[in-house]
């Protein structure tokens, strides 16, 4: 056995690598992001159909979500590379943060706005709603959305509060994201044949946008 020698590997793609920096805009972040990846990725990104609709609430009008629908000519490459984009995405960028990060964050931003005291069991299960609601997001729009609020509020912040602020300070990266899953979705059903070029078209990424950003 030790005179056997290991089957020639063949060659990989090298990984995309995103540049990013969260101190940056969202615009210019999203900008970076996308001037990273591949040129064909990037053409496929900057084609497709874009279909925009009004968005309501009970509280009334919150902003115009935008639907993207991949262009037909998505090729599996372009599935390939949407992918690995997509990894590194969800890996480097929108991981979310470990619980004592985040919880330490919520504490020191709740340590600014007093409030009556509690008992340690309640402290926890507070503790533990700040950590199940939030636990999605990336350390970054955590303490984006912790610093807004200290620079703008007068008053103690509401997990829902919070975790609109997070939503939107993530919202270019995890709209990018929807992108590359729909161009993943799109390449693989191309793969298939002609019969199944179709399917794509059902496939879309949305792209909120609030008042104000």
């Amino acid at each position: 056995m030790a005179n056997l020698h290991s089957l020639p590997t063949p060659p990989t793609r090298p990984p995309v690598s995103l540049a990013f920096d969260p101190a940056l805009p969202a615009a210019r972040r999203r900008q970076s992001l996308i001037d990273a990846l591949p040129p064909a990725l990037r053409t496929v990104l900057d084609g497709g159909r874009i279909d925009r609709r009004s968005r309501f609430t009970e509280d009334g009008f919150v902003g115009i979500a935008e639907d993207w629908t991949p262009p037909d000519d998505v090729t599996p490459r372009h599935a390939l590379l949407a992918r690995q984009a997509l990894n590194e995405l969800v890996v480097e960028i929108l991981v979310p943060a470990t619980p004592n990060h985040l919880l330490g964050r919520v504490l020191a931003l709740l340590s600014h706005y007093p409030a009556k005291a509690t008992s340690p069991d309640v402290e926890q299960l507070l503790a533990m709603d700040w950590a199940d609601d939030l636990g999605e997001f990336p350390a970054w729009a955590i303490d984006h959305a912790a610093r807004i609020w200290r620079r703008t509020r007068k008053w103690r912040p509401s997990i829902a509060e919070i975790r609109a602020l997070c939503e939107d300070a993530c919202a270019s990266e995890r709209a990018l994201a929807d992108r590359l899953r729909a161009v993943i979705q799109a390449g693989e059903a191309a793969s298939g044949g002609a019969a199944d070029r179709s399917a794509p078209r059902a496939v879309t990424a949305t792209v909120r946008r609030m008042p104000g950003v």
